[in-house]
């Protein structure tokens, strides 16, 4: 089930000597979702835009990419009108090759010649509105939700992590066959296939899993998320989720 999302001030790119930033933050300060509630203090101008991608980023994860990803553009020179080569581009422009002088919300690496080599936008971002200030926030998913109505689908894959890791190398469409009926149809949510599948696609993207062959491991740093996990239970609640 869904990520929890780290937002973390990695830059001023205006002028923060001349602007100072009116809410007082520093560079490193960091604003958390767990998924039930945010950690850090929030500028209410960043608000808006922080929690659209805090909730993308909750979503799909590792998985999420800015839109500004998929535009090819980013990767061509910059041009001159020229009508008379519209006959090959079909509207009228001449390349320029020539990098682009750096110029305000052009990305870093865009419209250079020759081009960059790796896709712009790998980073999820949010850049404070007032221009002169700018700070910018990078956004990333660093780990399992488990607050929230998150709480169950983690307790769920907590509990795949136990049963793979005490048969590693599993096929996993097997993996459902280590939970009892009552296990699988008696606790929310009921085990499927699918679920299985989505949740280990998501023990994936973080490296506590991993499926080769279609069979699943547990990593060092899975087993040791379930550690983590074991030790936060009542003794209770490792009974009944057979983690002992």
């Amino acid at each position: 089930m869904p990520f929890k999302v780290r937002a973390k001030l990695v830059a001023f790119l205006g002028d923060e000597e001349k602007y100072p930033c009116h809410f007082a933050y520093k560079l490193g300060d960091e604003i958390i979702w767990d998924g039930e509630k945010f950690t850090g203090r929030i500028c209410p101008y960043l608000l808006p835009e922080l929690s659209t991608k805090v909730f993308w980023l909750f979503a799909a994860g590792p998985r999420y990419k800015e839109i500004g990803y998929y535009f090819p553009f980013w990767y061509a020179s910059i041009s001159l009108k020229d009508p008379d080569r519209k006959k090959y581009d079909g509207i009228g422009f001449k390349p320029v090759l020539k990098s682009q002088e750096p110029y305000p919300g052009v990305p870093l690496g865009a419209f250079q010649w020759p081009p960059v080599n790796e896709r712009l936008f790998k980073d999820v971002t949010v850049v404070c509105p007032d221009i002169r200030t700018s700070a910018l926030f990078k956004l990333e998913a660093f780990d399992l939700a488990d607050k929230g109505d998150s709480t169950t689908y983690f307790r769920r894959q907590m509990m795949i992590l136990d049963r793979v890791l005490k048969k590693q190398g599993i096929d996993v469409d097997k993996i459902i066959d280590e939970f009892t009926e009552e296990e699988r149809y008696e606790i929310y949510p009921p085990l499927s296939q699918m679920l299985i599948k989505v949740l280990v696609e998501e023990l994936e993207l973080l490296n506590y899993l991993q499926v080769k062959d279609g069979k699943a491991y547990v990593t060092d740093r899975g087993e040791a998320k379930l550690k983590t996990f074991k030790e936060s239970l009542s003794e209770e609640e490792r009974q009944a989720l057979k983690l002992t």
